[in-house]
């Protein structure tokens, strides 16, 4: 494949920027991983039926109201009167199996909202990061990185998903070429791959995880593989992808 036509994988730092990346054909895959798209992806692999992630705390309470499970997580905080925060261990276990959700969370849920419109948006964390690359590469489009950052700002452990992701296409396949994000991050995985822990020991957010106590979401959303299903946007609820 000629380098023209090779497909473009690039990184968005922050849903405020995703206006700048948004194109009609790329495959856009929201990254949240301290903690919304990991609690997703263990949400479907135990077995939930849909994912109805919304913005506002006020449109989860709604859902909620009609009878809905339903999550709600504000500055890494469960709130009171929810069924869930955005904890990965709050979806583990048969009370999620069947059942629709709703989900607010602080960035993950924001991200998907930016990216409504895309040709597909997909769902992406350390926990079903072989699967998504395996599917990723047989789609033959474009890819976007949408990293949810912390409340519009830029942060670490999404854009080192970004670059885990990266890195992955890109050896595996020949019909990729990076943006330049992509190329930052490809290097910066490179230099945390084997250590991501204590690479990201001073991040901001995994700091606040840390003063709350959440060491173990930490480590665990941090592991790979752990939850191998895909979700995907279908109009306003997220599904498990059937590849």
């Amino acid at each position: 494949m000629s380098e023209d036509n090779k497909y473009k994988i690039d990184a968005c730092f922050s849903p405020h920027l995703y206006p700048v990346y948004a194109d009609d054909e790329s495959i856009v895959v929201v990254i949240d991983v301290f903690r919304a798209t990991s609690a997703i992806c263990v949400a479907f692999h135990h077995g939930a039926d849909k994912i109805i992630p919304v913005a506002t705390v006020e449109e989860a309470q709604s859902y909620k109201n009609q009878g809905f499970l339903a999550g709600a997580e504000r500055n890494a905080i469960k709130l009171d009167g929810f069924d869930f925060g955005n904890s990965p261990f709050d979806y583990m276990g048969d009370h999620v199996k069947g059942k629709t959700i709703a989900l607010t969370t602080t960035n993950g849920t924001q991200a998907i909202e930016a990216a409504r419109n895309a040709y597909k948006v997909v769902v992406g964390s350390f926990l079903n990061i072989d699967v998504l690359c395996e599917w990723l590469m047989k789609q033959n489009r474009g890819i976007t990185l949408l990293c949810s950052g912390w409340k519009n700002k830029f942060n670490l452990e999404d854009t080192l998903y970004a670059g885990a992701v990266t890195e992955k296409i890109f050896s595996l396949s020949k019909n990729y070429k990076l943006g330049d994000g992509c190329l930052a991050l490809k290097y910066l995985y490179e230099q945390a791959q084997h250590e991501p822990i204590k690479f990201l020991v001073n991040a901001s957010h995994k700091e606040r995880l840390a003063r709350l106590g959440l060491k173990k979401d930490i480590k665990y959303c941090l592991t790979p593989n752990l939850a191998p299903v895909i979700p995907v946007l279908e109009g306003k609820y997220l599904v498990k992808l059937n590849p």
